[in-house]
């Protein structure tokens, strides 16, 4: 009973397999081999952009924080939700490696920005000329941090308001596969068809043993990110066993179907908390993630039996009343099982 997040999951045979294909031999460093080569007409193929350019790092922290930095000054800002990963959880690394740009969080329901919600933050932004930051970069999450998705629509509007101020748009993907199969449309679609300028593709929580991709669809920006990917000491000589991770995910859509096993798992836990009177899922889920209140003693209960989840916000403790509601976090993974699921639900019902 093991939801805690889909990064503590294990990996595929077929990524292992991979890297043992990579190990066989000698190849060129620093992304000069024929898998790193490989890996960039792939990504190429899959999101329909001939263009685009590809990197590869090993954290989704250094994706964002790479991505965003080159594409904003450091007199920047950048737009994102009060809830965004860059925000909340990456311990300043965009300021950190854009030297000073600004993040301008804003609110929005469900951890999700509207375009009105945006267009008026730009309305009054860098209107004081030399004394305030400048507009930079818009920087927006699929999936959210609550678990929701951006429809297609909403997605344009909010590039599209970005676009009419000329800024930049940053996705960041790090469970992009999840929203791209629970929305039902192609990963071009879901990024530059979109407005999307440079995207943080995520495959960490989607079964890889630790490496995400910088895709620049705009490839303007890409020489700068390589001497910020080296300069920040994120440029691996054995790159090409960052590549044979992704190439095995993304071998016949590996990382599609694994995305919609974790979706699917994640929706039979929701149909399963639905039945219980005591719980409330607090957004509707976009993916694999949701957010249940209970009370806080059956949470304690759950715990007790064994279920593994974290308390959300992280200031949620299990000491206190024991009808007080409190909320927890579910997070299915490519390697959840119905058995998971049900042992977690049968629990709970006990609890």
């Amino acid at each position: 009973m093991f939801f805690a997040s889909d990064n503590t999951s294990g990996v595929p045979q077929q990524v292992l397999d991979g890297l043992a294909r990579a190990n066989d031999g000698f190849a060129p460093g620093y992304g000069n081999d024929p898998m790193t080569l490989a890996l960039r007409d792939r990504i190429r193929a899959v999101f329909d952009a001939p263009q685009a350019e590809v990197f590869l790092v090993t954290t989704g922290s250094a994706a964002n924080a790479l991505a965003i930095a080159s594409h904003c000054p450091p007199w920047g800002a950048v737009f994102c939700h009060e809830l965004a990963h860059i925000n909340v959880d990456e311990c300043g690394a965009p300021e950190f490696f854009t030297n000073g740009a600004k993040l301008v969080p804003l609110h929005g329901a469900h951890a999700k920005l509207t375009a009105h919600t945006l267009e008026h933050a730009l309305g009054g932004a860098g209107k004081g000329g030399v004394h305030q930051v400048q507009p930079a970069l818009l920087s927006l999450t699929n999936l959210t941090e609550c678990g929701t998705r951006y429809t297609m629509a909403e997605l344009r509007a909010l590039c599209d308001t970005a676009k009419l101020r000329d800024l930049p748009v940053h996705l960041d993907g790090a469970r992009f596969a999840n929203a791209l199969v629970a929305e039902g449309c192609s990963p071009a679609e879901q990024s530059w068809q979109a407005g999307v300028d440079v995207l943080s593709l995520g495959g960490t929580k989607n079964g890889l043993l630790g490496v995400e991709a910088v895709v620049m669809f705009d490839p303007a920006q890409a020489w700068e990110f390589q001497m910020r990917r080296k300069r920040g000491g994120h440029l691996l000589s054995k790159n090409r066993y960052l590549a044979a991770q992704m190439l095995a995910w993304l071998q016949d859509d590996l990382w599609l179907r694994l995305a919609a096993h974790a979706n699917a798992m994640a929706a039979r836990l929701e149909d399963g908390l639905h039945k219980h009177p005591d719980a409330q899922l607090l957004f509707n889920r976009g993916g694999n993630m949701l957010f249940v209140t209970l009370p806080r003693a059956i949470h304690a209960r759950l715990q007790a039996a064994g279920a593994q989840y974290y308390l959300w916000p992280d200031s949620a403790v299990l000491d206190g009343p024991a009808d007080t509601p409190v909320t927890g976090r579910l997070v299915t993974s490519w390697s959840t099982t119905t058995e998971h699921v049900d042992a977690f639900l049968a629990a709970l019902s006990t609890a």
